[in-house]
């Protein structure tokens, strides 16, 4: 499926390619330049793969100087330009642009700086996530958070996301663990934003480019804090006879005052479909299991263990097991971790969804998505970070049958639209990208949507980054059918221009 950028997104221009390449050829050499058609295959979608797009020109610099360079010509000539980490996001963030330029970081792939006193790695936006925790080791200490794709994901990506972990509970998203970005803007100006100390003057612009979705400039170089490796960690795996139990038993341990490292949570499909991929020691007969991880030093966690363990029998547990040591653990968290290409086992084609709701909300929206599975007749998985009340439904397929791909999309999309009903949000560490545009018209009105044009009208005058992404125009918004949604609001007249 080929995602059509909205007329109203759309960035025309008219340069001849040849002649472009020329002129990036003398900075960034032909080395550093793709234009064939089975070279920028490859680049052709990020892991949202039922949207596909083959980019005019893959650019590939190696210094900061060649991005600036980059930026520069495109800025000059009007040609459109997208950032690309590994390509693992999951909502299109990384799809090109038909007649722009896809500017991949892969060559920014070196680790700077580890600084074991200050605690802080300094590293290019190409280098892995769990490179980082692999450089940092050594030193005792290790960065934290950590997406099911840590093996491969960069932290380029996960700065432009925003992205979570299974242990983003205790220790935040990433613009909680960053403390300074390089950046380079849509005129080639390099920007620091953050610095070393727990505050700044002037307004905070590191945690306005966390998240940005590659809209706002493009990262070149990272510096993040890193924490001392726990002296004890442990899991509890709680099984569970209902989904609706195991929710409300996630509910009970966030409103005991518990802060545990990690606490995920898993459907009966899931657990399948896991178990024999991973054969993490999961009990397939449970209609839901609970991950439950405390960390620190070993008494508190041993206490935090044994109130955690007295609530999931309370809420109905019909099995508690603990870890029984540090291969156990890992092998547990293997599991949940390989939740995703796991579903690929049992279904041709799968759609990772991804929002957010308030957590003693978990319950009644686990219900909705199952009525809405039945109404739509296609399974679904799911799989979340439940401490957080961020869900990873997995709706499962067939691309190959007519029409399917739609009902998919459909579904989806009503299941983003019930996380807003109960007081969530679309996204929670995926970002919008392409595949959730349509439901930002849902979440905001006419006025917020304004002032994210003005946000990205200050750093992006001629709307050259990553065009049709993240925020959608008014006009994409009308024909979507969601300004009713505001009904009663003035539409903003800065918003009409977009």
């Amino acid at each position: 499926m080929v995602y059509r950028v909205h007329p109203s997104e759309r960035v025309p221009h008219h340069v001849d390619r040849d002649y472009f390449l020329r002129l990036l050829s003398e900075h960034i050499g032909n080395n550093g330049l793709l234009f064939d058609a089975e070279d920028l295959r490859p680049y052709e979608c990020d892991g949202l793969s039922a949207y596909r797009e083959l980019p005019w020109i893959v650019a590939l610099p190696e210094t900061i100087e060649q991005v600036q360079a980059v930026l520069r010509l495109c800025r000059e000539h009007g040609v459109p330009v997208v950032a690309r980490g590994a390509g693992t996001g999951l909502s299109g963030g990384a799809l090109p642009v038909a007649n722009g330029v896809l500017l991949s970081l892969a060559k920014f792939n070196r680790i700077l700086e580890i600084d074991p006193v200050n605690r802080t790695a300094r590293v290019q936006p190409g280098v892995r996530n769990l490179a980082i925790s692999e450089a940092a080791a050594p030193y005792g200490l290790y960065y934290a958070p950590d997406p099911s794709s840590q093996i491969a994901c960069t932290i380029g990506g996960n700065v432009a996301e925003n992205s979570g972990g299974v242990h983003c509970l205790k220790y935040g998203l990433t613009v909680h663990n960053v403390l300074q970005v390089r950046i380079v803007t849509m005129d080639g100006e390099l920007l620091t934003l953050g610095g070393s100390g727990y505050d700044g003057p002037g307004y905070d612009l590191l945690a306005l480019i966390t998240g940005s979705e590659g809209l706002l400039g493009v990262i070149v170089e990272i510096t993040v804090k890193l924490l001392p490796i726990p002296p004890c960690a442990q899991v509890l795996l709680a099984s569970f006879d209902s989904v609706e139990a195991a929710g409300e038993a996630v509910a009970a341990i966030i409103g005991a005052g518990l802060v545990p490292a990690g606490l995920e949570m898993m459907d009966n499909m899931t657990i399948r479909a896991v178990e024999d991929f991973v054969h993490a020691g999961y009990p397939i007969d449970a209609a839901a299991i609970v991950l439950c991880e405390f960390d620190g030093i070993a008494e508190q966690v041993e206490s935090d263990l044994l109130k955690a363990r007295d609530i999931f029998r309370t809420r109905g547990a019909t099995d508690v097991r603990q870890s029984t040591g540090e291969a156990e653990r890992k092998r547990f968290w293997a599991g949940r971790k390989a939740a995703f290409p796991a579903a690929g086992r049992i279904s041709p084609d799968y759609y990772c969804m991804d929002g957010t709701i308030p957590r003693k909300r978990l319950p009644e929206v686990l219900h909705r998505i199952a009525e809405l599975s039945a109404q739509y007749g296609l399974m679904v998985g799911n799989v979340f970070h439940a401490g957080d009340g961020n869900l990873h439904p997995l709706i499962l397929y067939d691309a190959n049958n007519p029409g399917e791909l739609e009902r998919v999309e459909e579904l989806g999309g009503k299941i983003l639209e019930v996380c807003v009903e109960v007081g969530g949000t679309i996204t929670g560490e995926h970002g919008v990208g392409v595949e959730k545009i349509n439901q930002m018209c849902l979440q905001f009105g006419t006025s917020e949507l304004a002032q994210f044009h003005a946000v990205k009208r200050s750093f992006d005058p001629y709307g050259l980054l990553n065009p049709g992404k993240a925020v959608p125009t008014l006009h994409r918004c009308a024909e979507f059918g969601a300004i009713h949604v505001h009904r009663g609001r003035v539409a903003h007249p800065e918003l009409e221009r977009f």
